[in-house]
């Protein structure tokens, strides 16, 4: 019987170290996002999809509309993500990445919107820029019921863009 037992060890620890090796036990949709995990230069996609919640149809749909804020002077990019640096707020990840790739265009007039997906949870950001167009509290409103609502009824990612788009528009 104590044969068996340590045999059974055994098979159960080099087991746990293969998955473990693998990268089984801790997968990389698991890790946090931070201001690190972006490019340091503004990407050219108007959709970041890092978390690919985004079908490719909702993709383009959105791409397109982020395209037409151009017309406006408004530089506009949706960006996804699967969960948070612990102690990182969406807002203060959206303040950073104005201030990294704002740093390279100072005159771009930056609006940013994140989804995290796993609290359903939304942030709109802005360069400022474009406080004067867009005050500290639409952005807020937009990003707590217009985004926020879609989001918590069934995490429909392509349709809390799209709302936001439409309020912000």
């Amino acid at each position: 019987m104590t044969v068996l037992l340590r045999t059974l060890r055994g098979l159960i620890a080099g087991a746990l170290s293969a998955m473990l090796l693998a990268g089984l036990c801790w997968p990389l949709e698991a890790l946090a996002t931070g201001v690190q995990d972006f490019p340091s230069q503004l990407p050219t996609s108007a959709v970041i999809d890092t978390a690919d919640l985004l079908s490719r149809a909702a993709s383009n749909d959105l791409e397109k509309r982020l395209q037409l804020l151009n017309e406006d002077h408004v530089d506009a990019r949706l960006l996804t993500l699967r969960r948070l640096d612990y102690g990182l707020s969406l807002e203060s990840l959206g303040q950073q990445l104005i201030e990294r790739w704002g740093a390279t265009d100072p005159d771009s007039n930056l609006l940013l919107l994140l989804i995290e997906s796993q609290n359903n949870s939304a942030a709109v950001v802005a360069s400022a820029e474009l406080l004067n167009q867009l005050p500290e509290s639409l952005l807020s409103s937009t990003a707590i019921s217009t985004m926020g609502l879609p989001l918590r009824e069934g995490a429909r990612y392509r349709q809390a863009g799209l709302d936001a788009l439409d309020r912000l528009d």
